[in-house]
């Protein structure tokens, strides 16, 4: 009688312990620390110069921003094409402008809470207990990810794929790295696909929503997103999107958090369509952005 019970309360016990575990991860937020925010002062039209815009278009004195979407792999893709005057331009945002863990909103919601022009989903680090958070040149976490593989966004806009257990955040942060997204895995190094048609995100369909950022040039930038999971949009593979990314003239390229968080916002819109599940059309908060604005 006493083992049964004993049994009982030891299944009772590790249930609830599983529970809490999956609140912690999932659920549950704690604020770190508000980040001080430089984005609420208005820029100038002097600053800007003279603005164009439409729907898929815009262009001042320094962003220049065109909107294309193609159909490829039976996927509807969006690719914002970026050409900067300087990479100052090229920046991160955190929801609620906070570091923190389970910390989520819109990525149209932090679009618009720094006057984003053009914005994608970042890396979702807000999930993770380890893995380097550089966001505009502040170091927030420098615990590594064993064989995480990040993408160094440097002051002078260049792009670095490395991998944690190679270097610590101070000394990324001692060349120069101004942003580091940990996602992965990486599309595109030296010119050439790193990817092979096997390789996936932990479990992830093999088609799936996506969102990836690469560089062409100095200050040349594309953002990318595909939608998938519906009947009108299949969803892309990691080799298919890195194909696309190649095609596109990328020397790097890397891959960011998909599925139900891939989003583009411009211009006050959002671009595709993010879906979760495909039965219903709706953002996913997210704990960051990427994006391009003052």
């Amino acid at each position: 009688m006493k083992s049964k019970l004993f049994g009982i309360i030891y299944s009772i016990v590790l249930i609830l312990f599983t529970i809490y575990i999956a609140l912690d991860t999932l659920v549950l937020k704690e604020e770190y620390q508000k980040v001080e925010d430089n984005n609420k002062a208005a820029t100038t039209t002097t600053e800007k110069g003279n603005v164009s815009q439409s729907d898929t278009t815009y262009s001042d004195d320094n962003i220049t921003i065109n909107l294309k979407t193609y159909t490829k792999y039976n996927t509807k893709i969006y690719v914002a094409d970026v050409v900067l005057k300087d990479s100052s331009y090229l920046k991160t945002a955190f929801a609620n402008n906070t570091y923190g863990k389970n910390i989520t909103a819109k990525t149209s919601s932090i679009s618009q809470s720094v006057n984003a022009i053009l914005a994608i989903n970042g890396d979702y680090y807000g999930v993770q207990e380890s893995g380097y958070v550089l966001k505009n040149g502040v170091i927030y976490r420098s615990t590594t990810k064993k064989d995480q593989e990040d993408l160094v966004i440097y002051e002078d806009g260049t792009f670095e794929i490395i991998n944690e257990n190679d270097i610590s955040i101070a000394e990324l942060k001692n060349k120069g790295a101004y942003n580091i997204l940990s996602f992965g895995p990486a599309l595109v190094e030296n010119n050439k696909i790193s990817v092979s048609t096997t390789d996936e995100v932990d479990k992830s369909m093999r088609s799936n929503p996506r969102t990836a950022i690469g560089v062409i040039d100095d200050n040349h930038y594309v953002f990318v997103v595909s939608d998938g999971r519906t009947n009108e949009s299949e969803g892309l593979s990691l080799y298919e999107l890195a194909t696309f990314m190649e095609d596109l003239g990328v020397t790097t390229a890397y891959n960011l958090d998909g599925g139900g968080s891939s989003t583009m916002y411009f211009n006050g819109n959002i671009i595709n369509n993010p879906t979760t599940n495909g039965n219903r059309i709706s953002e996913r908060g997210v704990s960051d952005i990427v994006y391009i604005g003052y």
